[in-house]
């Protein structure tokens, strides 16, 4: 990926690459941070390849990388363990770690905007419809991640299921985590259609 042309995005990128390798080093599980590393690994790829054919605005990348910089301390401590997640539990008085659901959410919240952005200038989908179609996107790639998650586990280091699916026990783990997302999703896919409403009302 060339990114002589764009400081910002060769700055952002720079961010976040040395915010990585900090907490490559020491996770609490390897096999863990292996296996959720995954979901950068391929997204970093899909980016790079495609970069030349299409090229996010800086708004977009800049969303992509933060939801990362999230995952990736997610990576570090195995979700379950996040201590953010434990003072979201204590402040709130929750009775496990939510960081897996502020994750899914901000899947949601963060990326929505960038989907719409490919659907409109890639898909060449209408703005009305954009942020709607970019929603059920989501809410399909966030169902589709967690059977992939399933498998992956499953078939790589079944030992580590649990912690690398992040159930903490819930039997409905999966479904609340596709909620989440949606829910994200819907928030920006609402807001931007009230920007658009606005400004084509006439003045």
């Amino acid at each position: 990926m060339s990114t002589s042309k764009n400081y910002f995005l060769t700055i952002a990128i720079s961010i976040y690459a040395v915010f990585w390798i900090a907490l490559a080093i020491h996770p609490l599980d390897r096999g863990d941070w292996l296996l959720e590393n995954l979901l950068i690994f391929i997204s970093v790829t899909v980016l790079v390849v495609t970069y030349r054919r299409f090229r996010f605005s800086n708004l977009s990348y800049a969303l992509i990388l933060i939801f990362l910089a999230f995952h990736t301390i997610g990576a570090h401590y195995t979700y379950a363990k996040v201590p953010a997640g434990f003072w979201l539990q204590h402040w709130f008085h929750l009775s496990r770690n939510h960081y897996d659901r502020v994750i899914h959410f901000a899947f949601g919240f963060l990326l929505l905007y960038p989907m719409n952005e490919l659907l409109i200038r890639s898909g060449r989908v209408k703005e009305n419809w954009a942020p709607w179609l970019a929603a059920a996107a989501l809410w399909a790639l966030s169902s589709f991640f967690e059977i992939i998650e399933a498998v992956v586990a499953m078939i790589v280091r079944p030992d580590l299921g649990a912690a690398y699916l992040g159930t903490q026990g819930d039997m409905w783990d999966a479904q609340k985590d596709m909620a989440c997302a949606f829910v994200g999703a819907l928030l920006i896919t609402a807001w931007l259609t009230v920007v658009r409403g606005m400004r084509s009302a006439p003045n």
